[in-house]
């Protein structure tokens, strides 16, 4: 997987270059223990700094599949996942859309606040994710 990169004693390490989002679509994500918790589908930024800042992960069972957003901050790259900081339970519980859906720009706070993340509105009031 592009975007890794080894740290101190090959240890993995935060770096996600937004020029390498489309070769993360389709890997695991997996929590804290190393559980999957889905796949990445896609990642948004933060519309003040363009940084990776959510992504979504497709749950649940086949015929019933949807996308949560779980938080980039923290997470790091490994040969075969993208691990985030959160446990498998939190981010199933997360705000999610359908498979085709979009986030609307209302829903934006509860993703945020089911972390216990602080929300501001991007720049002139805008939408603050964007999907990359």
């Amino acid at each position: 997987m592009t975007g890794f990169r080894s740290g101190v004693l090959g240890k993995p390490v935060p770096m996600f270059p937004a020029e390498n989002l489309r070769d993360w679509r389709g890997e695991n994500v997996i929590d804290p223990d190393d559980d999957k918790i889905g796949d990445l589908e896609a990642v948004y930024v933060d519309t003040t700094t363009d940084e990776p800042a959510f992504a979504t992960v497709r749950v649940g069972m086949i015929g019933r599949h949807r996308l949560v957003f779980v938080p980039l901050a923290g997470a790091t790259v490994t040969p075969k996942a993208v691990r985030v900081r959160y446990e498998k339970k939190l981010v199933g519980a997360a705000p999610s859309i359908d498979m085709d859906g979009e986030l609307e720009a209302g829903a934006e706070p509860a993703v945020f606040a089911h972390y216990g993340l602080p929300y501001q509105p991007g720049l002139t009031g805008a939408r603050r994710l964007a999907r990359r």
